[in-house]
């Protein structure tokens, strides 16, 4: 066991060695034109970069086939970055877990030794000075030795979930600006669902969120996108729409877009206690706030967003190999006028029923059965072009008369 820990000491050194060095200068791209309110809308302070530069680590940088262990307070502490044994699927095997355990479990008692050593008075190995190095160089300075082991937090990779999310960006990116800029709020909030679910419309979380904006279904009730046949926190555009009223009011209430984004996870609420402890200083709160459930999630949302942001914004640098975006959507919209069944609706537009109830994944399954009806006002998706055939058709005025046709999305 002795020889196990010096070896794994030894190893951690070099990790620690090499995370020390001068990393190269990205290669310069031309970036897009951004209106300057739209950015100083998302201020980064400087105290927060290195939780901005952590998450572009995560989710560009490292791999799934990758974990990287660090302190879950101050992230420019990496100790090192695992490389997951056996074939890599989306969730990780028993013995990947084990595997990561057990570096965890070495690593945090290494820690405890350095601590203990360091608050004594101790001599340190060169490897243990090494490690005690890298924690002082941090941004926690020479304080974040104490209790370094109590904070150690694996992270695994998501570049290729981050890939596959700009992927599908393409296909609403269009579509969710507009719903902000009609809100009257920035346009960048498009790229919010980067942090929820990178824009996997299956996404449920552990707590009841759903769809890609990941609302609870309590949020969701308030807003108006739940009935007995109808959750529109699955349907990526409303839930835009909803996401939109739930950040105006939170704006709102709060003042600034730091604040009200991280409600988005912590609760208008909790924010507003933040901001009664340390105002608008966000970095202060980030840093000193301990309020209850004000935890690591809470604190690296904005931090997140912010890293979500400059990757989507810049992909060229963070995918050279490039990111093939798909098509915006390209779909007819109706609202309805009055209660409606799914057969009926089918039949009224002449869609086959099963292509109606596959563009449409908010409907629940008793109202795809016909067994419960649309309510009034409901969105329908229809296949693009159908509003049309029906006017050249002349066969529009019955259609027209059960729906409003709201847009054809392009």
């Amino acid at each position: 066991m002795r020889s196990k820990t010096r070896g794994f000491l030894t190893l951690l050194a070099m990790l620690v060695l090499a995370a020390c060095a001068t990393e190269p200068a990205p290669p310069t791209v031309k970036l897009p034109a951004f209106t300057a309110s739209s950015d100083a809308a998302f201020p980064a302070p400087p105290e927060i970069q290195p939780q901005v530069k952590f998450w572009q680590n995560v989710y560009a940088g490292w791999g799934r086939h990758q974990v990287a262990l660090h302190d879950d307070r101050y992230l420019d502490i990496v100790y090192g970055v695992l490389a997951l044994p056996g074939s890599v699927g989306e969730s990780q095997t028993a013995d990947q877990k084990d595997f990561v355990k057990g570096h965890m479990e070495t690593l945090k008692g290494l820690l405890s030794q350095v601590e203990y050593k360091t608050a004594a008075n101790a001599p340190l190995t060169p490897a243990e000075q090494a490690l005690a190095n890298h924690i002082k160089a941090s941004s926690g300075g020479p304080g974040a030795l104490i209790g370094a082991s109590d904070r150690l937090r694996s992270q695994r990779g998501m570049r290729e979930r981050f890939k596959r999310g700009l992927e599908i960006s393409g296909r609403y990116d269009m579509t969710f600006r507009g719903v902000f800029r009609e809100a009257g709020l920035p346009e960048d909030l498009a790229y919010l669902p980067h942090v929820e679910s990178s824009f996997q419309n299956h996404a449920a979380s552990s707590v009841g969120a759903v769809g890609m904006w990941q609302f609870m279904p309590d949020t969701a009730r308030h807003f108006g996108m739940l009935n007995a046949a109808v959750d529109e926190r699955r349907d990526p555009v409303a839930s835009a729409q909803g996401a939109a009223s739930y950040l105006r009011n939170a704006y709102n209430s709060l003042g600034t877009w730091p604040l009200a984004l991280t409600s988005y996870n912590h609760g208008v609420g909790g924010m507003k206690r933040a901001r009664e402890a340390f105002g608008t200083d966000f970095a202060a709160i980030v840093r000193s706030y301990s309020g209850s459930s004000f935890g690591f999630a809470s604190r690296n949302f904005y931090a997140e967003f912010l890293a979500a942001r400059d990757i989507a914004r810049n992909p060229q640098r963070f995918f050279p190999e490039g990111v093939n975006y798909e098509p915006p959507l390209n779909l007819d919209r109706v609202r309805l006028r009055q209660t409606v069944s799914v057969p009926a609706l089918a039949s009224y537009y002449e869609v086959d029923r099963w292509e109606l109830n596959g563009l449409n994944k908010s409907w629940n399954s008793a109202a795809q059965e016909g067994r419960i009806s649309l309510p009034t006002g409901t969105m329908v998706w229809l296949p693009a072009g159908t509003i049309a055939r029906l006017v050249q058709r002349g066969a529009a005025d019955q259609a027209l008369a059960l729906a409003e046709a709201v847009t054809t999305v392009r």
